[in-house]
């Protein structure tokens, strides 16, 4: 594993690689780093970073790239990959509540909540999309205050949608 720092709106982040794909992505000093990017991960560039950062990049100018477009390699239980695979595929600009994502999983939000809190790939797997059955913010590994900047740069607490799973309160 290789590990790269670049400096963001929100602070600076921490992306790490591993053989195959991309394999954390952490706010510096965050909940579960250490778990995600061991102490003494040596630092490097490599493809696959550079490919991280400029995902990335164009995310925070304000597009919505592709996230198929990066190789990921995942390190969880195959519960724990189905819920990351679940939040990957919630769009750019929505949210989904810890209840319905449980439910199209066939689990109870407390299991997803604490898949959810373990990801490894902040941003890249978009768990700050998730919010509380009422649309209220609740954790985040990054902070409530990333999570609420994280969903207004997508749109998310602007936008007025009638759906309890599509809309978030920000405030």
């Amino acid at each position: 594993m290789t590990v790269c720092r670049l400096p963001s709106p929100l602070g600076e982040l921490r992306l790490a690689a591993a053989e195959t794909g991309l394999c954390a992505l952490t706010f510096s000093g965050q909940r579960y780093e250490a778990l995600h990017i061991p102490p003494g991960t040596p630092e490097g560039d490599s493809p696959l970073l550079c490919a991280g950062r400029d995902w990335l990049e164009r995310y925070f100018a304000g597009e919505d790239p592709e996230p198929a477009a990066l190789p990921l390699e995942l390190r969880g239980s195959a519960f724990q990959r189905r819920v990351w695979a679940a939040l990957r595929a919630i769009p750019y600009g929505e949210t989904r509540s810890y209840t319905a994502l449980a439910r199209a999983l066939g689990s109870s939000p407390r299991a997803v909540g604490g898949a959810v809190g373990r990801n490894p790939l902040a941003i890249l797997i978009p768990c700050h999309r998730i919010v509380g059955a009422d649309g209220a913010l609740t954790g985040y590994a990054g902070g409530l205050d990333r999570k609420r900047w994280l969903l207004r740069h997508e749109g998310a607490g602007r936008t007025a949608l009638s759906s309890p799973h599509r809309s978030v309160r920000t405030d």
